[in-house]
């Protein structure tokens, strides 16, 4: 992706989605964040989000089905739980 001549962002996403799915079929695998080099590696999560994301965009992975949140037998949403445990 060198050369000088600005690239709109389709491209880059297009750019990004190629060289996933070529290192797929190259390897016959999902690719690893460790199969491209740190500067490849952080334009296609620059270009297409995070790693799970970048698979999925390109088509190697099926997108992961949203959590549904808990509601109340009322139909209220739950309060979200204190994770850190202090509990007031």
């Amino acid at each position: 992706m060198g050369g000088g001549k600005k690239v709109s962002s389709e491209e880059k996403k297009l750019w990004a989605t190629e060289l996933l799915i070529q290192k797929n079929n190259e390897l016959g695998r999902l690719p690893a964040k460790d199969d491209f080099d740190e500067v490849t590696r952080s334009r296609i999560k620059a270009y297409l989000g995070p790693w799970p994301r970048a698979l999925e965009a390109a088509g190697l992975k099926a997108p992961k089905k949203p959590v549904p949140k808990k509601k109340r037998s009322d139909g209220k949403k739950l309060p979200e739980s204190n994770i850190s445990g202090n509990n007031k």
